[in-house]
């Protein structure tokens, strides 16, 4: 990214496809470090470039600007823009002909790179990095695949992509959705499975795009795994600190 990285830890929605005086004034916080967009935020390709102009040029270092955009029901961003298919579309593509599976997923990265860039958007939450144990309501088909290494290799492709477009990949969500059925939007999903059967499965792609360090930063999931803590996963020093850290 050419432009220096705010340091504020907080990231925050704006209200809609232009900047109110709340937004303004929330922006220029110091703990502020960047902006999520929505669907809210977005009419047409010209407005959202104007958009992220005038939240970049609020303040020096200016806020990074991120967007949940992986394609299928998760594309914000959606006329005027490239329909980027369900992640889930390339896992079957992938068990019938694996090369060809890894092509198209690192085209479609490049795609979701070039075209969020091109409207001043720095980075996608992406890819997802949950397996598809078929339970789960939000996952569901936003998962490239139920087995482990065909996940991390099909991530891997799309983060390939997205750095050729210039842009950060986050994997997500850290340490794995798939197993749990309730909308961690809306309630809180609790994951009753011991730590190795965990990490045995779900956290093997995140672990692999780690050590290949095609990954630059790591969403975590909104689940409690009480076998490990007492915290669900984004609040918990031993999820981030001691096992994703360390």
């Amino acid at each position: 990214m050419a432009h220096e990285i705010a340091r504020g830890a907080v990231m925050l929605g704006v209200e809609g496809p232009a900047l109110t005086a709340s937004d303004r004034e929330r922006l220029a916080h110091p703990l502020v470090g960047g902006a999520i967009l929505f669907a809210r935020n977005y009419v047409s390709r010209k407005q959202l470039s104007d958009l992220t102009l005038d939240i970049r040029s609020m303040r020096t270092p200016a806020p990074l600007i991120g967007v949940d955009h992986e394609g299928g029901r998760v594309q914000r961003f959606r006329d005027e823009f490239t329909r980027v298919p369900p992640m889930r579309t390339l896992g079957e593509a992938y068990d019938i002909d694996p090369i060809d599976a890894l092509v198209q997923a690192e085209q479609w990265g490049r795609v979701i790179a070039d075209e969020l860039a091109d409207c001043g958007v720095d980075f996608s939450f992406t890819p997802v990095l949950d397996l598809d144990f078929g339970v789960s309501i939000v996952i569901g088909d936003r998962a490239f695949h139920d087995e482990p290494h065909a996940v991390a290799d099909l991530a891997a492709a799309v983060c390939r992509g997205l750095h050729r477009g210039g842009m950060a990949a986050v994997g997500k969500h850290f340490p794995g959705h798939g197993s749990v059925v309730a909308d961690s939007h809306v309630d809180l999903p609790v994951d009753g499975r011991g730590y190795a059967e965990i990490a045995a499965n779900d956290l093997v792609p995140f672990a692999a795009l780690i050590k290949s360090e095609l990954v630059d930063a790591v969403m975590p999931a909104h689940v409690l795994y009480p076998e490990i803590d007492s915290q669900p996963a984004g609040y918990s020093a031993v999820w981030l600190r001691d096992i994703l850290r360390g």
